[in-house]
């Protein structure tokens, strides 16, 4: 008897397992494998993706907390301009908002993983201000570029 009851209370939580673990992500939804091909993806998402009210404001909670890595001096969800590097945060917070239900948290979180992989070596937060920076490649400390879609890359 208490060996069947054991089996069945394992198998209710194994159950609840599969049931529950869609509804908190199963596995990252967006993995960085191959940053250039998702630089163009999410500036994609940042304008075929639309947001509701209620959606644009947990994207707006997420970025404000977060400094612009270009122009620290600003949000990242201000910048000071639509930069290559502004449109693939935007991008990517739109998808995670809109398509995964991500919370400002989780959203912020995201976010500082990608700018961490365009640039493990960070960002000085005042490349905009620099001649020619807003030019310069992600993993140069640079917004990737000011033409919408075609990020500069290091080769």
């Amino acid at each position: 008897m208490k060996k069947a009851a054991i089996v069945l209370v394992l198998g209710v939580l194994v159950g609840a397992g599969f049931a529950i673990q869609p509804f908190f992500g199963a596995g990252d939804p967006i993995p960085f494998d191959d940053p250039k091909a998702l630089s163009q993806q999410f500036i994609g998402w940042e304008s075929s993706i639309k947001l509701t009210a209620a959606q644009e404001a947990i994207k707006k909670e997420a970025l404000e907390a977060l400094p612009a890595p270009c122009c620290s001096d600003n949000t990242a969800y201000t910048c000071c301009c639509p930069c290559n590097m502004s449109l693939t945060i935007w991008g990517l917070s739109n998808k995670l908002i809109a398509e995964h239900g991500y919370d400002a948290e989780q959203v912020r979180e995201k976010v500082k993983d990608w700018i961490t992989t365009i640039n493990p070596d960070g960002f000085s937060g005042r490349v905009c201000y620099t001649a020619g920076g807003c030019m310069k490649p992600f993993a140069e400390g640079g917004c990737g570029g000011m033409v919408r879609g075609r990020v500069s890359w290091s080769e």
